[in-house]
């Protein structure tokens, strides 16, 4: 029995970014699903192990470790394997460059999309007390009110406005990136790439009118050679629900 459990939802943006470090190191962790959409994160059994409620978070041994990308770098600095960083100090400077845009800039973006489109609507099909009595049970604020305008679909026409700007800016940033090398933040495939990932790889799909063969064909090819390795196709079938499944649409030849 391994003495690293992840504690994860689908792998997808944040949970997937850890999964897929461990298994791109060949790391053996317990894995333990977290249904978000069950509100599993705001639950006594997993408020123990991280107060603020937020997924994913890792144990190993004592150690508890919480958000994401600073677990991946963790992972790659704790455990043998495939090295993550490369060993160009310019190219490290340019990897956490990217992560920080991702996760600050256009991580937010596509969680408000998604929650509007996708996941918001099937949540607000639940009893509304019960709705009421999770979001009551969340630790942090500040998050309250995100998840409350998730849930009920009341981000203004200004934020989503903003968000798509954001999302907009994004690609094309990341298709000329991608012009300048097989990687995104080095000649070496690194946790640049799987943050990325995690955060694009449905992205001809959930924005077809921003990045298709045809538009971004630096972006696809990207994604694409990713989703060959072996560690992302046994991580992505972790998935237990649809969300996961959209990966498939990198199957296709033509986009």
């Amino acid at each position: 029995m391994s003495d690293i459990t992840l504690y994860h939802w689908e792998p997808n943006a944040n949970s997937g970014k850890p999964m897929l470090a461990l298994m791109e190191k060949g790391v053996v962790f317990n894995s333990h699903y977290i249904d978000m959409l069950q509100f599993d994160q705001h639950k006594p059994e997993y408020l123990a192990i991280n107060p603020q409620g937020t997924i994913p978070a890792m144990t190993h041994g004592t150690r508890v470790l919480v958000e994401s990308t600073a677990i991946m770098e963790y992972v790659n600095e704790e455990f043998a394997g495939p090295e993550l960083m490369p060993a160009n100090v310019e190219d490290r400077w340019r990897v956490r460059w990217w992560m920080k845009f991702m996760d600050q800039w256009l991580a937010p973006s596509f969680s408000m999309i998604g929650w509007s489109v996708s996941v918001g609507p099937m949540v607000r099909k639940r009893d509304l007390a019960e709705l009421e009595a999770a979001i009551d049970r969340i630790p942090m604020p500040e998050r309250r009110i995100s998840w409350r305008k998730a849930i009920y679909g009341t981000f203004s026409e200004a934020e989503m406005a903003e968000s798509q700007r954001r999302v907009a800016l994004g690609v094309r940033l990341l298709e000329e990136e991608l012009g300048k090398r097989e990687w995104l933040a080095s000649d070496e495939y690194s946790l640049a790439d799987i943050n990325g990932f995690n955060l694009a790889y449905a992205l001809p799909l959930s924005q077809p009118h921003l990045s298709n063969d045809e538009l971004t064909p630096n972006i696809l090819r990207w994604l694409r050679a990713i989703y060959a390795r072996p560690a992302v196709k046994k991580c992505w079938a972790l998935g237990r629900t649809d969300m996961a499944k959209r990966v498939s649409i990198l199957e296709k030849e033509h986009i």
